[in-house]
């Protein structure tokens, strides 16, 4: 019945410094599809799914703060090269919380964006 998930949409307050950090601090490829709703937002293509960015001063999903909480709200992207994945957020001085060994199969790191929306990257 279901395709797969076709995006995300993550509240931003600062639409320049969110796609900085999501165009040329992780690499996401920002996609020229998005129509003019009249708001500021990005679109990032990330594999077969999207990442929407929407400046919305009266939502409430932001969380308030940049502490890295892996338990709190966030979405996961499988990376192809964890190592590398790494030493792009070391190069860029991205606070993570490393969790290699940890209950699942897989290698988890855990970032925050500027506004301190959660992202796990996993290999």
């Amino acid at each position: 019945m279901y395709k797969g998930l076709h995006h995300v949409s993550l509240l931003v307050t600062d639409i320049e410094r969110a796609k900085h950090f999501y165009g040329e601090v992780l690499g996401f490829e920002e996609s020229s599809e998005r129509p003019d709703f009249g708001f500021p937002g990005a679109w990032y293509q990330v594999g077969e799914t999207q990442i929407h960015l929407i400046v919305h001063n009266e939502g409430k999903t932001l969380r308030g703060t940049s502490e890295i909480d892996s338990r709190d709200g966030h979405f996961a992207v499988r990376v192809k090269n964890i190592e590398t994945f790494l030493e792009r957020m070391e190069t860029y001085g991205v606070e993570i919380l490393n969790k290699p060994h940890n209950k699942t199969d897989w290698h988890q790191v855990f970032i925050c964006d500027p506004d301190g929306n959660v992202i796990e990257f996993n290999k």
